[in-house]
């Protein structure tokens, strides 16, 4: 059974101060990379830039301490940055803190309760699918910041956002969008040689230092393009904040809490896989279920925004040297000092460059080439599946989205597995002569009387009418009723077997069952069934079966 106990507690055993030198220089360098990342982020998120900054410190903080992998380096990511902008739209920052609150109590209660292995049975059609679309929405919604567009409107949906460009692209800003595109050219062409010196810090420093000397009239994060007030930047450090919490507000922040907890596990786990394939270690999934909660709730009482694993922030980390905890918990108390002592110049970073950075970020994460290769090589309804989950993600939101993702591919799996389960009559040879082997020592001998059926695959609910349909039809004194392939069976399946149990007793037939696997006679049992039909007319091996079926054939004939 998987501990529950954080990997910095375990690591500690064995560290070296080689190893905390690593830690120290690669923490420093991975909270160089998130500055502008949780700068970018807050702002898509339609936040403060110093929230974003909160959440690294406080979650990325919290999640290392007591984190369930080695290198995971949490703080607010794109995943959430639709989720939350639309929440604080509608609901204001007041209801994205309660639902933080909420989702982290909700990531708690998973971990506790060992719910992290459940994750991996959430088909990769629909992260596929809503990932790419919340990279589609990312985009769609930095288009105006980065050709410094100026919008009549102020849309709420996605949708509504591309009318918005379409109608108001003839106000583009030359100058902004000279800023953004030499800013992503930066981001693009920054050469692998220099990647120790993260690209999103150079297109920052060139794009401020573009629009500070040369005075554009470009949207900064301090400044509009017209000079009047746009994001207020201050050097105050994380502070404590209780909201008012009223069971009406809780109810209607469910919804948006549990989206925030499904996909903070989603994320965190999957970046925690990412890494233990570089590192060659083992994540402690519930553990990580459990930080990954306290660090949600923190991060919401201390002025940020939904946190989860940060898969590009993991690898640079990983990729400088970090292995234990320790390289998260620098990155965060870096950060806290240049908010601290650097915070009032990040007033100077031109918004086109955000926009810049978070159209790496949404290409990075997109995950195109799975697209393509899903709609490639994958069967139809998968990629229906896909394709669908990507559209509502765009046109709607996440938790309609994953709402009818989940829903079409568990219809999905269930059509999938009735059909793969089937019932069929043994042959006999007088039956076929053309099939029959009469050299085959593997041939039974069916008594006088006797039907035997043999069942292939999970009776459950999709499945069961097949099977009544072909039971009903025996008209024999015995039925012998094999189960040997069957791995599972639910409440209808005991349901279908009580009424060919039924129909069989009205008849004056006998069922004899073969080979009946540990999860269906434990159903069984505690259903009633076994009593019903006698503990003695369940046989481990189909040769016992046969001959209690003759036994009964007999006693029947007498």
């Amino acid at each position: 059974m998987e501990k529950l106990k954080p990997k910095l507690f375990s690591v500690m055993k064995t560290y070296t101060k080689q190893q905390f030198a690593k830690d120290i220089v690669s923490g420093i360098i991975v909270a160089i990379i998130a500055l502008p990342l949780s700068i970018a982020l807050a702002l898509a998120s339609g936040v403060e830039p110093q929230e974003g900054l909160y959440t690294a410190i406080v979650a990325g903080f919290v999640i290392s301490f007591l984190g369930g992998s080695r290198v995971q380096i949490a703080g607010p990511t794109a995943a959430f940055a639709t989720i939350v902008a639309g929440i604080v739209q509608v609901n204001g920052m007041e209801g994205l803190v309660i639902a933080t609150i909420m989702a982290g109590i909700i990531l708690l209660l998973m971990g506790l309760l060992k719910m992290g292995s459940l994750i991996q049975y959430i088909p990769t059609t629909i992260t596929t699918g809503f990932t790419f679309g919340i990279a589609v929405t990312i985009v769609v919604g930095q288009i105006k910041d980065f050709f410094g567009l100026t919008f009549v409107n102020s849309p709420l949906e996605t949708i509504d956002k591309i009318k918005e460009i379409i109608l108001c692209f003839s106000s583009v800003n030359w100058m902004a969008l000279m800023v953004g595109g030499i800013s992503l050219l930066i981001l693009v062409f920054w050469p692998k040689k220099l990647q120790m010196i993260p690209a999103s810090l150079i297109a920052v420093l060139v794009g401020a230092a573009m629009v500070k000397i040369f005075q554009l009239p470009v949207s900064t994060i301090g400044l509009k393009a017209d000079g009047t007030a746009n994001y207020v930047i201050t050097a105050t450090l994380p502070h404590f904040t209780m909201p008012q919490l009223s069971l009406l507000k809780m109810k209607e922040m469910l919804p948006d809490a549990f989206t925030i907890a499904i996909l903070a596990a989603i994320e965190s786990l999957l970046s925690c896989v990412v890494s233990d394939g570089m590192i060659g270690s083992k994540h402690r999934s519930n553990m990580e279920l459990v930080a990954q909660g306290a660090g949600n709730v923190m991060s919401a009482l201390f002025g940020g925004i939904p946190a989860t694993g940060a898969i590009a922030r993991t690898a640079a980390n990983v990729k400088n040297g970090g292995r234990t905890p320790v390289a998260g918990m620098v990155h965060a108390i870096v950060l806290l000092l240049i908010v601290a002592f650097l915070m009032p110049n990040a007033a100077l970073i031109p918004m086109p460059t955000i926009a810049a950075i978070l159209f790496m970020v949404a290409y990075n994460m997109s995950g195109w080439r799975t697209v393509a290769h899903h709609i490639k090589a994958s069967p139809k309804s998968d990629v229906l599946i896909l394709l669908l989950t990507l559209v509502l993600t765009v046109v709607f939101d996440l938790v309609v989205a994953i709402g009818v993702g989940f829903v079409l591919a568990s219809l999905l799996f269930m059509k999938r597995m009735a059909e793969v389960t089937n019932v069929h009559g043994w042959i006999y040879e007088e039956e076929s002569e053309e099939e029959s082997d009469t050299d085959n020592i593997s041939l039974k001998k069916v008594p006088e009387n006797t039907k035997v059926f043999e069942i292939n695959g999970p009776l459950f609910f999709a499945a069961s009418e097949k099977f009544m349909s072909v039971v009903m039809d025996t008209e024999e004194d015995v039925l012998v009723i094999r189960m040997r392939s069957v791995p599972a069976i639910d409440a209808t399946g005991v349901l279908v077997l009580e009424k060919v149990l039924d129909v069989c007793n009205k008849n004056h037939i006998q069922i004899v069952f073969s080979h009946v696997n540990e999860q269906p006679m434990k159903v069984l049992e505690k259903a009633g069934f076994l009593e019903k039909v006698g503990e003695e007319n369940f046989c481990p091996h189909i040769d016992l079966a046969l001959e209690r079926a003759a036994y009964l054939a007999k006693q029947t004939k007498a």
